[in-house]
């Protein structure tokens, strides 16, 4: 018999409908069957498809991935988390989701989306796709093990120096035998202006410039000319370093800055700005093909 002939509530049928199920069923079993593992059982056969949650201390990105590619993405506030994640889940099959955070989630949030999706929760205990040699694993942020976790799953059997530039710059090296050695941690763009201005007592506050100047011949160009040159020749600096051991060496760069720091380092490098979803998206496929 066809599924819609069963006794379902409305609205269930309306979401079996919606995941795009037309299969029929033979049901030879005594055994209850859950009106929620139906759903999943239905929307398997037509759907791959995975959430991707990322919380940030005060905004929180999502993505909804099909196998490998990136259907969707949004940006949005923490108090606009359950309506856009229902608006996601109207709009898309989903059953997994994968949650990275910096930050808790509230309680209610969790229970919204455990109700309805398969939670996974990314954390340093995680089945990881790669090796963690990393001696303090327990203080290693989620987003620098989903930075790896993609650095293998794009460039498997490569050693990759993946670079994030956000509020800090974070370096971290993968090996091409899947060993994770650990990397850096620097303060960002944005802190080194605000450090200058809150450490000293006549330097003004600055913010961003997307031009560097050539020759620092006032106070504010000084301080544009540190901070910004300042940051390209660290990141070129550590590249030359791991490139003497490792001659062989892939580097990408993500994160906020990446289209300026792109565009000034003389270095070869792939400019990812999704590279930290699709780590997510890796580690949430990995989970569950194990």
């Amino acid at each position: 018999m066809d599924f819609q002939s069963i006794a379902l509530p409305s609205e269930l049928r309306y979401q079996l409908l919606f995941s795009g199920c037309k299969y029929k069923f033979n049901f030879s079993t005594n055994q209850n069957i859950s009106l929620k593992n139906l759903l999943y059982f239905c929307i398997s056969f037509n759907s791959t498809m995975n959430l991707i949650i990322d919380i940030g201390n005060t905004r929180i990105k999502t993505a909804v991935f099909k196998d490998s590619t990136i259907l969707f993405q949004n940006t949005f506030l923490q108090e606009k988390f359950l309506p856009s994640i229902k608006v996601i889940l109207k709009k898309y099959a989903i059953i997994d989701v994968i949650i990275s955070s910096v930050s808790l989630l509230k309680t209610d949030y969790l229970i919204f989306l455990q109700e309805n999706l398969r939670v996974f929760i990314l954390d340093y205990s995680s089945k990881l796709p790669f090796i963690n040699q990393y001696k303090t694993p327990k203080s290693l942020g989620v987003d620098r093990i989903a930075l790896i976790a993609a650095a293998v799953h794009i460039y498997p059997n490569k050693n990759v120096l993946v670079f994030d530039a956000g509020t800090c710059v974070t370096c971290d090296f993968v090996n091409s035998k899947r060993e994770y050695l650990g990397g850096s941690i620097s303060p960002g763009i944005e802190m080194r202006y605000k450090a200058l201005n809150f450490y000293t007592a006549n330097l003004p506050k600055l913010s961003f410039v997307d031009d560097i100047p050539p020759v620092g011949n006032s106070t504010e160009n000084a301080i544009h000319l540190g901070v910004l040159n300042g940051m390209i020749q660290e990141i070129e600096g550590i590249i030359r370093q791991y490139k003497d051991t490792y001659k062989k060496l892939t580097i990408v760069l993500t994160g906020g800055d990446t289209i300026f720091l792109a565009k000034n380092l003389k270095s070869t490098i792939f400019a990812n700005p999704n590279f930290l979803l699709e780590g997510l998206n890796s580690i949430l496929t990995y989970n569950k093909d194990e």
